[in-house]
């Protein structure tokens, strides 16, 4: 069977239109590759058309702020993506006079460009044969070839690229690679594979030997490990020279959401049942703060991530002093700013639930 050209002949008829499809502009191709990475299309695409519309080019782009860029990202997750795609943008400008190496090698060194990113900048932007491996194309290669190496393992990983690296047209890469990806995107998908209509059924080791649903074989995933989030949402008492405003706190440590803004948070290991007495507590424990006004204790919102859940409860409160000038990276902003500054989605539902904004 001559796989790539029967791919390529599907996809030229079954190809979605999408933005970044269609062309060999090496930074919009990368852009839709980092946004795209544990995104879905449809949430990718409107944050790339945001960012393009805002940043034209990778000097634009180059010239931006960290919290205008994580402001824009607001609400597509894995910050660490936006954190790298800014210093790949200075690097590309700085090094490489604004244009992206037309070499994998070097394009291997830039900030949050590993393999496959690299593989399908250098394949779509310039026509070299390197050959991608993503989740779909794990997908269809185990099936159809009947590979049962486990995906998420070394060897499995070693297998799988060498028989992409075979399969690779050497003459249209990147129509190869973006027909595969898309093959397993729209026909030989995770669940409910339209097997019926595949081009491929009749060669197709998962289809002949009733192994769909087992392949690709994985490990097991990781146990999820449940946090549990008190936000302290800290204002002036009323009537003070500071009134509507609030403490918010830059994340800087190495945890999810770095350089995002949130407001003063105390984790516990597990659930606390809420009083006056307890949210005191904690605030003169963790703030040295006293004698608070409390006026709201939200429900609880459960925001699941990766290999973790965040169990957040959002407390509003008043207090008659300022807080210690040791809290680094804490600031105190009109509560109409808090739309300016970059904030995990979980805060951004709160304020939307209760029209704090």
């Amino acid at each position: 069977m001559n796989f790539g050209k029967r791919l390529a002949e599907w996809y030229q008829k079954n190809k979605r239109e999408l933005p970044w499809r269609d062309i060999n502009d090496p930074y919009r191709i990368w852009l839709s590759e980092i946004i795209l990475q544990q995104t879905r299309v449809n949430q990718g695409m409107d944050y790339y058309i945001k960012f393009v519309d805002k940043y034209p080019d990778i000097l634009d782009l180059a010239d931006a702020s960290r919290d205008e860029v994580f402001k824009l990202w607001q609400g597509l997750g894995y910050y660490n993506r936006a954190e790298n795609m800014l210093a790949t943008a200075k690097m590309v400008v700085e090094q490489y006079g604004g244009h992206f190496p037309a070499d994998r090698e070097l394009l291997l060194k830039l900030p949050g460009i590993g393999p496959y990113t690299s593989a399908a900048i250098a394949s779509i932007a310039f026509n070299l044969p390197f050959a991608v491996i993503d989740g779909n194309v794990y997908r269809v290669l185990s099936r159809i070839f009947g590979i049962t190496e486990v995906v998420n393992s070394t060897e499995g990983t070693k297998r799988f690229q060498q028989y992409a690296d075979e399969l690779v047209d050497r003459k249209q890469p990147g129509i190869y690679n973006q027909s595969i990806m898309e093959f397993g995107a729209l026909y030989c998908t995770p669940v409910n594979p339209d097997c019926r209509n595949c081009i491929f059924k009749n060669e197709c080791f998962a289809f002949s030997n009733g192994k769909v649903n087992d392949l690709p074989v994985k490990k097991p995933k990781n146990k999820i490990r449940n946090r549990f989030f008190y936000y302290f949402m800290i204002e002036p008492e009323p009537g003070s020279n500071e009134t509507a405003k609030v403490y918010l706190k830059k994340r800087m440590n190495v945890d999810i959401w770095k350089n995002l803004y949130d407001f003063l948070l105390v984790e516990t290991d597990h659930k606390l049942e809420l009083n006056d007495d307890i949210i005191t507590g904690m605030l003169q424990q963790n703030f040295k703060l006293e004698d608070p006004l409390i006026r709201l204790v939200s429900k609880e919102y459960i925001h699941k991530l990766t290999h973790q859940a965040i169990h957040a409860t959002f407390i509003q409160v008043n207090v008659n002093k300022k807080l210690d000038e040791h809290e680094k990276f804490v600031i105190l902003t009109h509560k109409n700013k808090l739309v300016d500054y970059p904030v995990p989605r979980l805060i951004e539902q709160f304020l939307s639930d209760y029209k704090i904004l």
